[in-house]
């Protein structure tokens, strides 16, 4: 039989290491145990399908290099299913319209269709309702794979109609199992020290097919140069490739960082998280991580600038001012030798005390003013340049804080109608300390001049120790 066209140029093509060691079974997948052990969350879905029952629609939501294609063809092999592929990247409509029309003949032959969509969150709307009908009707089984995070990349419509199964990055365990399948696919050891090994371990960043690819190119540079004893039990280290040696020939992996996606988003949330936590080391690490990602340093900065606001306040109030210092530096300098006044920031914000007494008191305000609506400002406040507005009282009774003998006349400027509130209780930290002591001392002489005492001595009030401010 004379074969296709296809045939005739890919019969004899290379096949990268990646492929040819693609796992043939569940039970050579590796990294993926939480999943597919015994007890684990797909292995009961398989065992329960080839029961009789019926296997749900899945999105496999992991990183790159994880597994998610492998897994889905394995799963129709072992659930009986004909596996269909779609790119949501290169396919579209026609695509997707022949796999229906497949999956058609196949249930007219007593055969169901498993239907993987590789980065299916690169589908629009439209695409993505497309796939309910067929989905709801059992013509195909859905398999979708992405690098996003399902709750914000899919439609609700699909996504209620599947199950969420997390990938996880591969450990170094994992990766080595990988190698070790690579050393004996080539029938040797990897030439290269133990520390190389690590190291290339984490180059791959939790990537199995980065991992496979680096050691094809290493066995590929050993094949191409001189003669040299390769074989492990030569025990000579200068036989080897040192982590050096292994740097320069793999360079520097670009660190797993989408500006636009999730890695955006935990990275800032961690750093947030870091600082006010005050641990310096884990905050500079991960500003770090954002840097070598390309993160725009821009974006960092405005949200150092918020923390400064939101997280410390007057507890130091120094902190502001030095977060606008450091975004002028930084656009004097540029990068990259800018992003040392921002790792300065990074310290400073760390180290700095903690307070959240100002973003609770401006949210208290505000729900307060919204609550009282357009109460009148009490007229005693109120300037009157007019004649008219001094026949109305503006201004009558108003006392000039700087003529009194200790520069605090006690008024109040709350609404006439509306009872004093209390927003602000400082926190005991930094600088904060004596605030309090001001807002104390005010407190007790408004009292001594026929106001209500609004402050406690420990600087809360009932409905402050009520409120839930967590965040």
């Amino acid at each position: 039989m004379t074969p296709n066209h296809d045939e005739l140029f890919t019969h004899n093509a290379p096949r990268p290491l990646a492929d040819m060691l693609r796992p043939d079974d569940l039970d050579a997948v590796f990294g993926q145990d939480h999943l597919l052990s015994k007890d684990g969350t797909l292995r009961r879905m398989v065992e329960a399908a080839k029961a009789g029952q019926p296997f749900p629609s899945l999105i496999f939501w992991g990183a790159p290099g994880t597994g998610k294609t492998t897994i889905a063809r394995l799963l129709a092999d072992a659930i009986g299913m004909q596996f269909e592929p779609v790119s949501a990247v290169f396919d579209g409509v026609a695509d997707l319209r022949r796999v229906f029309a497949k999956a058609r003949e196949n249930r007219a032959a007593g055969r169901k269709t498993l239907m993987f969509v590789d980065e299916v969150h690169r589908f629009n709307k439209a695409q993505q309702d497309g796939l309910l009908p067929h989905v709801e009707d059992g013509l195909v089984t859905l398999v979708g794979a992405t690098t996003e995070n399902p709750s914000f990349a899919l439609n609700g419509a699909l996504l209620s109609r599947c199950q969420v199964l997390v990938l996880n990055r591969l450990d170094e365990p994992a990766l080595n199992q990988i190698i070790a399948r690579a050393e004996s696919h080539y029938g040797q050891a990897l030439p290269i020290t133990d520390e190389a090994r690590a190291m290339l371990c984490a180059m791959a960043d939790g990537d199995g097919r980065y991992c496979l690819n680096a050691v094809e190119t290493i066995m590929a540079q050993i094949s191409n140069a001189s003669p040299m004893a390769s074989s492990s039990s030569s025990g000579e280290s200068g036989d080897l490739l040192s982590a050096e040696d292994l740097g320069k020939l793999l360079s520097q992996r670009a660190m797993a960082f989408d500006r636009a996606g999730d890695q955006h988003y935990n990275l800032m949330s961690v750093l947030h998280k870091s600082l006010r936590s005050s641990d310096a080391d884990a905050a500079l690490y991960w500003f770090a991580r954002m840097v070598i990602g390309g993160e725009d340093v821009h974006y960092i900065l405005r949200r150092l600038t918020r923390f400064a606001a939101e997280d410390i306040g007057l507890a130091e109030p120094e902190a502001l001012p030095r977060a606008i210092a450091s975004w002028n530096s930084f656009e004097r300098l540029g990068s990259p030798e800018g992003e040392l006044s921002v790792a300065q920031l990074v310290l400073y914000l760390a180290t700095a005390p903690k307070s959240n007494a100002i973003y609770t008191a401006y949210k208290s305000a505000m729900r307060t003013a919204k609550e009282t609506g357009s109460l009148a400002p009490p007229a005693h406040m109120l300037n009157a340049p007019t004649g008219l507005m001094k026949d109305l009282g503006y201004g009558q009774g108003y006392v000039y804080d700087h003529d009194t003998s200790d520069g605090f006349s006690g008024q109040s400027g709350f609404p006439d109608n509306m009872p004093r509130q209390s927003f602000y209780f400082p926190a005991e930290r930094g600088f904060e300390r004596e605030v309090k002591k001001r807002l104390q001392w005010w407190a007790k002489r408004r009292a001594q001049k026929g106001q209500p005492e609004d402050y406690s001595e420990d600087g809360t009030d009932a409905e402050a120790k009520d409120e839930d401010t967590s965040k």
